[in-house]
């Protein structure tokens, strides 16, 4: 069953990984590399389970921490830098 849902994980994360390479928009590929890092917690959580070791779901939470704010980061990041359009004259 753990074996299932690991190969389950992997091909999404394959399919994850694919849409960050070859994402036509900016915004494609950090939604990519968000899930990613969801992907990869849970890999974390699924390994600690099976190995029997609970202190992996700890790392997996501080990665989920590191990842969600790593995503606003980036988002912020690329809002602020896009060039602004002047309004147009009100008549």
């Amino acid at each position: 069953m753990f074996f299932a849902a690991m190969v389950a994980v992997l091909v999404s994360l394959g399919l994850a990984l694919t849409r960050a390479l070859l994402g036509p928009t900016m915004f494609d590929r950090v939604l990519a590399g968000n899930t990613i890092g969801t992907l990869a917690v849970l890999a974390l959580a699924l390994i600690g389970f099976v190995t029997g070791r609970p202190d992996f779901l700890d790392i997996a939470i501080l990665y989920t921490l590191l990842n969600l704010i790593g995503t606003i980061a980036v988002l912020r990041y690329f809002k602020l830098s896009e060039p602004v359009t002047p309004a147009a004259p009100k008549e």
